[in-house]
């Protein structure tokens, strides 16, 4: 079914030794992000792995998120092609 998992304890957090190279360079990534989007990756991640059929389960406030970014499209409140560009630009993409 599942691989076990070996931990090891630092005193600060659990460093998992059994683990691929993408997942250590994607944990390497997130030591770097805010800790708001951290906690949204994290709980992602935990709710994916938690679910064999792969469904991610939005929390209540991602709900009203995606509720409100449906009623901005709703409204024409939309990023023209140039303001996605410039933004992909901004952020390496």
């Amino acid at each position: 079914m599942g691989r076990s998992v070996h931990c090891a304890y630092d005193g600060s957090f659990a460093i998992i030794r059994s683990m691929t190279k993408m997942m250590k360079e994607a944990i390497a990534v997130l030591h770097e992000l805010p800790e708001e989007r951290q906690e949204t990756i994290a709980r992602a991640i935990l709710d994916f792995a938690s679910h064999d059929e792969g469904v991610y389960h939005l929390t209540d406030d991602e709900r009203a998120e995606v509720r409100e970014g449906l009623a901005e499209i709703k409204r024409g409140e939309i990023a023209s092609d140039d303001e996605v560009r410039t933004v992909y630009k901004r952020i390496g993409i």
